[in-house]
C-alpha cells in the first residue's frame, strides 16, 4: 500500500471514529448543557491549536515538508488558538466572549480548508512521512476540529435565533 494511500486511509477513518464517538457521547453532552458552556467547551479544545507552530520546527517535521503547506497551517492554528483563548478568558463579558467565538470558529475553519487545499497542492499524502511527529495532527486532531467547528456554527445558528446575542438576564440555552 503507497505512502498516499496510507495517509488517506488514516484521515477518512480519523473523520469516521471521531463522527461515531461525537455523535454518541460527545454531541448530546453538549446539547445537554447550556449554550455558554457548550461553547466554552468547543474554545477549550481550540484552544491548544497552538501545537500547529510544530509544522515549523525542523526535526519535528521533515526538512522537506513543503513551507506553502507547513506555515499557513501553523499560523492559522496559533491565531485560532490564540482567539479560543480570547473567548475563554471573556465569557464574563458576553458580547466579547460571542465576538471571540464567532472569530476563532470563522478564523479555523478557513484555516483547515486552506490546509486541505494546500495540502491537496503540495501532495501532501505523497509525502506524508515529511509530517514526522506531527503525522497525527492532521488523522487524529485536525477531524475532531472540523467537526466541532461545524456543532458550533450550528449552536450559534441557533442561538441566533432564539435571540441569546440581544438577551441580557436568564439562562443562555
Amino acid at each position: 500500500m503507497s505512502i498516499a494511500l496510507i495517509f488517506q486511509t488514516h484521515l477518512i477513518l480519523g473523520y469516521v471514529a471521531w463522527l461515531l464517538c461525537f455523535g454518541a457521547y460527545i454531541l448530546p453532552w453538549l446539547k445537554s448543557i447550556d449554550r455558554v458552556a457548550a461553547h466554552r467547551a468547543i474554545a477549550t479544545l481550540h484552544s491548544f491549536r497552538f501545537f500547529g507552530l510544530a509544522f515549523t520546527v525542523p526535526g519535528v517535521v521533515g526538512g522537506s515538508l513543503p513551507a506553502h503547506f507547513a506555515i499557513p497551517a501553523a499560523y492559522g492554528d496559533l491565531a485560532t488558538g490564540l482567539l479560543a483563548i480570547l473567548a475563554l478568558a471573556t465569557v464574563r463579558i458576553r458580547p466579547v466572549f460571542w465576538l471571540f467565538v464567532a472569530a476563532f470558529n470563522l478564523v479555523g475553519l478557513v484555516d483547515l480548508v486552506l490546509a486541505y487545499s494546500h495540502a491537496i497542492q503540495v501532495d501532501l499524502p505523497a509525502q506524508a512521512g515529511e509530517l514526522g511527529a506531527t503525522y497525527a495532527i492532521p488523522i487524529l486532531y485536525v477531524p475532531l476540529l472540523m467537526i466541532t467547528h461545524v456543532t458550533a456554527f450550528y449552536f450559534l445558528a441557533l442561538a441566533a435565533r432564539d435571540g441569546v446575542f440581544t438577551r441580557r438576564h436568564g439562562v443562555e440555552r
